[in-house]
C-alpha cells in the first residue's frame, strides 16, 4: 500500500512540473499573469513560514513582538543579521517580561 502512496505522490509532483511546460509553449505576454507568477514564490514561502513563526515561541505575544521587530528593521533596510538579531532579542525580552508577570 505504501508503494501506491509513493506512486501517487510522484505522479502529482511530475504533473505539477510538466503541465506548465506543455500548456505554455510561448512567452507569457500578459503583464497581469506575469506579475501574478512573479509573486507566487513569495506568497508560498510566506504561507509556509508565518504559521511556524507564530507557534515557535512560548506564546503568540512574544512571536508577534519578534515579527514586529523584524518588520521594523527590515523596512529600515537593515542587514539580514540585524533583522534576525532584533527579532531574537525582542522575543527574548518579551518572554522574560511575560515570565516575570506570570
Amino acid at each position: 500500500m505504501a508503494y501506491v502512496y509513493i506512486g501517487v505522490m510522484a505522479a502529482v509532483t511530475y504533473l505539477i512540473r510538466v503541465i506548465p511546460l506543455t500548456v505554455f509553449r510561448r512567452k507569457i505576454e500578459n503583464r497581469y499573469i506575469r506579475s501574478f507568477l512573479y509573486y507566487v514564490p513569495y506568497t508560498c514561502l510566506t504561507a509556509m513560514t508565518f504559521p511556524a513563526i507564530l507557534y515557535a515561541t512560548e506564546s503568540v505575544v512574544s512571536a508577534l513582538a519578534g515579527v514586529a521587530a523584524a518588520a521594523i528593521f527590515a523596512f529600515r533596510d537593515k542587514s539580514l543579521v540585524a533583522v534576525a538579531a532584533a527579532a531574537c532579542l525582542a522575543v527574548f525580552a518579551t518572554e522574560q517580561i511575560l515570565s516575570f508577570l506570570v
